[in-house]
């Protein structure tokens, strides 16, 4: 069959789909964050990626995406370069410290530094506007499947009681507090399902503290930060809006 779409640079042109679309679907991510300032463009690429199947959040400014309580917990990115609020190299940056997730950039900026730049703070792939909506979801694909083959390989996180640390996938160890122990022997007992803030608060003692939330908030930031100095890798530990925390890795006891 045919169909109309929309390409950046507002040219209409006719696509067949049929096949090939088809193959693309089965490999999609399930959640999608397409940040980028065009809102025409961002409104008919959303439009295009739900219809295969994915659920696509489109936010004009990467302070929207920062701020937002789910801004860690998406499947993929599509990522523009020139952002209001935080450009988009540093947002790629500040995602990849957070998020394992695909991240795919689509921009009309071509010179040879950028590339290397977007390379560098983690991207997987680059596009060049204007560019056709279904080179995007084929992209993507090809994210995801690279993706999945590394993670198939990839070791889980350790946690050693004995010596407080935690061992990161490429071997690097955290050193950790009471606290921060606490925190993981909660999301070892989890079993990678989330963990509510409720639950930690007690593990912690803290359930009686009129400021039990930002104590607890400051306790995983510093976990966090933890891990981010000792390790490029990754931090699993998420924000889940309105229930909790979770560690969206696999975590194991040595």
């Amino acid at each position: 069959m045919t169909r109309p779409i929309c390409v950046f640079g507002r040219r209409p042109v006719v696509l067949k789909f049929g096949l090939a679309q088809q193959t693309i679907a089965h490999m999609l991510p399930k959640t999608l964050a397409l940040i980028d300032d065009d809102r025409e463009y961002a409104e008919f690429l959303s439009q295009y990626l739900r219809e295969q199947g994915i659920r696509v959040d489109a936010f004009p400014d990467s302070n929207d995406l920062l701020t937002h309580a789910d801004a860690y917990l998406y499947d993929f990115y599509v990522v523009d370069l020139m952002l209001p609020g935080v450009d988009g190299v540093n947002l790629i940056k500040v995602l990849r410290l957070r998020s394992a997730a695909g991240i795919l950039v689509v921009s009309g900026q071509l010179a040879p530094d950028v590339f290397a730049s977007v390379v560098a703070a983690g991207a997987d792939m680059y596009l060049a506007k204007p560019v056709q909506f279904e080179q995007v979801a084929i992209a993507i694909k090809a994210v995801q499947r690279r993706a999945g083959a590394t993670s198939a390989g990839n070791p889980a996180w350790r946690l050693d009681r004995r010596s407080h640390r935690l061992l990161a996938p490429d071997g690097a160890r955290v050193d950790l507090s009471e606290s921060d122990l606490a925190v993981l022997e909660c999301f070892i007992s989890a079993n990678g399902e989330p963990v509510s803030r409720e639950t930690l608060r007690t593990r912690l003692g803290h359930d009686a503290d009129p400021e039990a939330g930002d104590s607890l908030n400051a306790t995983i930031y510093r976990l966090r930060r933890r891990i981010e100095k000792a390790t490029p890798t990754a931090v699993p530990l998420q924000s889940r809006s309105r229930v909790g925390y979770i560690f969206r890795a696999p975590l194991q006891v040595v």
